[in-house]
């Protein structure tokens, strides 16, 4: 069997068990999720586990030197890729699933899908799913561009079998702000479960220096870094 059959069937294997995860957390979760629309913000745990989620990638700079400073620091964080860019791009896609992390759906362009037809949705969906199949598996995991969504769009996720993520922790890394900045509103915010927005679809960013930064000061409050997938093995009913 090729290296290619075997990263295919260990991801259909991570697929199979983070669909499983999900039917379980759909049908228990209360809180985990924005109001009624089951759109997850952050996972109810009491172990110190945070996911990294990074969006609007690939971009050709930004991008690999993140994954350097990830694979630095042994850390895996989940790339919410867009379409479009990894169009682009797909030789850095490729890399970040070499380098074990998790790739998931940004959809293909960045328009509001809140504004869009369901046609229209759909075929964000399926573009982006066209884009991914020669380098990576079919994502689980969704986020709309902008976090713009309805309970239209989180259906016709559902539907393709996309479980919808936002965040808890906003670093607005995207302001193009200090480092000290993007670092003290991830410390002033993380707690058990949080899931943490950065983004390497632009140049220049704070975000790759920031990063190493975030990843040492959690660690030495005992937090470790997990996939958005990982992190749902978390989930706790918390009373």
């Amino acid at each position: 069997m090729n290296r290619n059959s075997v990263l295919r069937r260990s991801f259909f294997s991570i697929t199979v068990l983070t669909v499983g995860l999900m039917c379980s957390i759909l049908h228990q979760a209360v809180d985990v999720f924005d109001d009624k629309s089951r759109v997850i913000r952050k996972i109810p745990t009491t172990h110190k586990v945070v996911a990294i989620t990074v969006d609007d990638g690939p971009h050709y700079k930004t991008t690999p030197e993140i994954l350097t400073v990830l694979k630095e620091k042994q850390a895996k964080a989940t790339f919410f890729v867009l379409g479009a860019n990894a169009e682009a791009h797909p030789e850095i896609v490729a890399q970040e699933v070499a380098d074990g992390h998790e790739i998931a759906s940004h959809a293909y362009s960045h328009r509001r899908l809140n504004k869009l037809t369901a046609t229209e949705v759909i075929a964000e969906f399926e573009r982006l799913e066209t884009v991914l199949q020669p380098v990576a598996p079919k994502p689980t995991l969704f986020r709309p561009p902008d976090g713009a969504y309805n309970d239209g769009v989180v259906a016709l996720a559902r539907e393709r079998g996309y479980a919808t993520v936002l965040w808890s922790v906003d670093t607005g890394d995207w302001r193009q702000g200090s480092v000290e900045q993007v670092v003290k509103t991830v410390l002033d915010n993380v707690q058990p479960g949080s899931i943490i927005l950065m983004h390497d679809g632009q140049y220049p960013l704070p975000t790759p220096q920031a990063m190493p930064v975030i990843i040492d000061k959690l660690r030495e409050q005992g937090y470790q870094m997990v996939t958005v997938s990982e992190l749902l093995q978390y989930y706790e009913v918390i009373r």
